[in-house]
């Protein structure tokens, strides 16, 4: 398989949010009246939106999820966000590697709002890569494990999707990557993964690796083999 574009999801693949945002949702979950461990809650909430567990947060609170919980969250992750994150280690190399292998044609699709999507990829300064690219699912019919959120993404950068190349860390997101038709790799660092490699080929990835420093020769291994006589 030989691909034009990649389209990458954002926290946990090019920046390393997920223990942040979470600390910050479980503790306002624990404030709540929810008791749950760290752990507990990074397995119910990882690739999905807060707002996709309502029923579930209610129920377990017995309070309604209100805009203003919302906004209280967003500010208090955004805070710890600012103070603390840092890029993926080796996703800077290779969001520039393969910018230039693929003339360009990449993409973030996330399924976290886009303003901390351009916040986070601005503090690392991966922003300037991705251009106007960046899209969310909060901004689509549908967020993930449904397949909007490529689908834009694909469109944007005028590739058919399954000709894009999708990289996800998570079930959800390497859900809406297949059924948007496009090739999933799922990144598994062997320190602090959120799943597991068996998880994420179960799911529908072709190939899993664990250091995004080694994606640019992955693909231009990929492309190689795609291009050498059959």
């Amino acid at each position: 398989m030989s691909f034009e574009a990649i389209l990458f999801d954002c926290d946990g693949v090019l920046v390393d949010s997920e223990l942040i945002t979470n600390r910050v949702l479980h503790a306002m979950l624990n404030e709540s009246g929810w008791t749950l461990s760290e752990d507990d809650c990074m397995r119910i909430f990882i690739g999905k939106t807060v707002r996709s567990e309502t029923a579930r947060i209610e129920a377990e609170t017995g309070k309604p999820l209100t805009d203003a919980w919302m906004a209280a969250f967003y500010e208090r992750r955004n805070q710890r966000l600012r103070a603390e994150l840092v890029a993926i280690d080796g996703a800077v190399d290779a969001v520039r590697g393969v910018h230039t292998q693929l003339q360009g044609r990449i993409a973030v699709a996330s399924g976290a709002d886009k303003p901390k999507v351009l916040m986070q990829l601005d503090k690392v300064g991966l922003l300037p890569y991705f251009g106007g690219h960046v899209f969310s699912g909060h901004d689509l019919p549908r967020t993930k494990p449904w397949p909007d959120v490529y689908l834009a993404a694909a469109a944007a950068v005028g590739v058919p999707p399954e000709r894009c190349l999708v990289i996800e860390d998570s079930v959800p997101g390497l859900t809406a990557g297949v059924r948007a038709g496009a090739t999933v790799w799922g990144y598994c660092p062997r320190v602090n993964a959120h799943t597991t490699p068996e998880a994420l080929r179960a799911a529908g990835a072709v190939r899993v690796f664990d250091h995004m420093a080694d994606l640019p020769a992955l693909l231009a291994q990929t492309l190689a083999a795609a291009q050498a006589p059959q």
